[in-house]
């Protein structure tokens, strides 16, 4: 039996993919997808597995993706697969963690259970888990892997300008703001949030002097661009010298960057999670490191964000 793991890329995906391969030194191997007119999905894995198959998918619009992700795994443990990993650097369906009204499906408890079901181990990047202590909740997994960008984030902002000010653009990202402020010793402060609806939100900053500052709005998901747009005018006011963003997950859904450079934002910058062309950070380091030691990975986390 071959014990060298065999990374596993899906064709939206690969070039992320080939850069994790690099950084590991693992062989690699394309899942081959054609789409029916229907809609269904044909998948062609290669026809010998070694015994640890590790795939790599980011889950963004995910409805599809699942499926075939799913049919994959099947698919791989007939064809001989002993051990599964997913690596997943955005992981789908987290933010639905509870049910707000009667009736309510908890989307986090039952995807993270369906993968669980598939899969041996999981590794994912700023997973939203706002709620919850570990992610090992939400998918039930010894070796289920949420681990922070803050390290890579930081590295990229460092000397690329003068003195940034990191601002979180609510309570709920002042864990990234405070760990990437940390690594590069940067000041950060967190704005205060309301949401009254998916694109209806309103903002309060806290006091501080903003003029003439390079101020950088931190988040870990950037999915209408709403809470970013009211927090990037309000600081406009303010008269900074510059504002940019930088999130590990660049959803943007619609016109939200046309919506952010219309409110003053100069840069837009993302991990390369979600395929998109603000990616400026790669995480390829971060997730093979935590493939060749995912025990060593959930005690570090656990500690970072207990």
């Amino acid at each position: 039996m071959n014990n060298t793991p065999l990374l596993l890329a899906f064709p939206e995906y690969l070039n992320q993919t080939q850069a994790l391969a690099a950084a590991g030194g693992w062989p690699l191997a394309e899942v081959k997808v054609h789409r029916f007119p229907d809609g269904e999905s044909r998948l062609l894995l290669p026809e010998n597995l070694p015994e640890h198959v590790i795939f790599c998918r980011s889950l963004d619009h995910p409805n599809d993706k699942l499926v075939e992700l799913l049919l994959a795994a099947a698919g791989a443990r007939e064809l001989g697969a002993q051990i599964l990993t997913l690596v997943v650097p955005y992981l789908c369906y987290m933010r639905q963690d509870m049910a707000f009204h009667p009736g309510e499906v908890v989307s986090q408890r039952h995807i993270g259970k369906l993968l669980a079901q598939s899969f041996d181990r999981l590794v994912t990047v700023d997973a939203h888990l706002h709620r919850i202590s570990s992610l090992r909740e939400a998918v039930p997994l010894e070796h289920a892997i949420n681990l922070s960008a803050t390290v890579p984030m930081g590295e990229f902002l460092a000397g690329r300008l003068a003195s940034p000010l990191l601002v979180g653009p609510d309570e709920e990202s002042e864990q990234w703001v405070a760990a990437i402020a940390e690594h590069q010793h940067l000041d950060f402060m967190c704005a205060t949030k309301q949401r009254f609806g998916d694109r209806d939100v309103q903002i309060a900053l806290p006091e501080g002097n903003w003029r003439g500052r390079n101020v950088v709005l931190v988040d870990d998901v950037a999915s209408s661009g709403r809470t970013l747009e009211v927090a990037a005018r309000l600081l406009q006011v303010q008269q900074p010298a510059s504002v940019s963003v930088l999130v590990t997950h660049a959803l943007f859904a619609g016109d939200a960057l046309e919506r952010l450079r219309a409110v003053g934002v100069g840069h837009v910058w993302s991990c390369d999670s979600i395929p998109h062309p603000s990616n400026c950070v790669s995480l390829a380091g971060l997730l093979a490191e935590a493939l060749r030691e995912p025990s060593k990975q959930i005690r570090q986390i656990d500690e970072i964000f207990p």
